[in-house]
Formats: structure tokens, C-alpha cells, sequence
């Protein structure tokens, strides 16, 4: 997951659960995204992510709480074009 995660990328949150070496609760919401900063090669203590990413709470988080968002699609949007008004000389 390491190589399709780059820094400035959105990644969603799906595990907040405790902390994995100490137990101690995290401050990150399930269901909130966050903006990566960086990623570290770091092998994560549980085993289970070949990278920490750090998206500036904290230090670093094991890449598996989190899942990429596909980017945004640039959407056209039409605009409104102002023509003059044509007025009308009454006699």
C-alpha cells in the first residue's frame, strides 16, 4: 500500500482503535479523513503494514488504519455569460 500512497494524498480512517504496542486510546476518528504528510518505511510492531504514515497528529500511524481515497475529477462547470440589455426608446 506504501507505493500508492504519496504525501498529499487523502486516506480515511477505518480502525481507531487503541493504540497497538501500549493500549492507550488514539486520537484519530473512525470515518474522518486526513491528509498524508509523509510516509516512512518502517516496518509497524503489529507486523500487519510495511509503512507508518504521518498525517500531523502525532507521530506516525500503521498505514492499515487507513484506506486511500481515489482522487477528485476535475468536473467542468458552465458559467453564466452576461450580454448586455437591449432597452427599447419609447416615444
Amino acid at each position: 500500500m506504501s507505493d500508492a500512497i504519496g504525501p498529499g494524498d487523502l486516506v480515511l480512517c477505518v480502525n481507531a482503535a487503541p493504540n497497538h504496542a501500549t493500549g492507550r486510546p488514539v486520537p484519530l476518528q473512525a470515518g474522518e479523513t486526513y491528509r498524508v504528510i509523509g510516509i516512512m518505511d518502517w516496518a509497524c510492531p503489529c507486523g500487519r503494514g510495511d509503512a507508518l504514515l504521518d498525517i500531523g497528529i502525532d507521530w506516525a500511524w500503521c498505514q492499515t488504519r487507513f484506506r486511500l481515497l481515489p482522487k477528485p475529477k476535475a468536473e467542468a462547470k458552465t458559467r453564466r455569460v452576461s450580454a448586455p440589455k437591449e432597452t427599447e426608446t419609447v416615444r
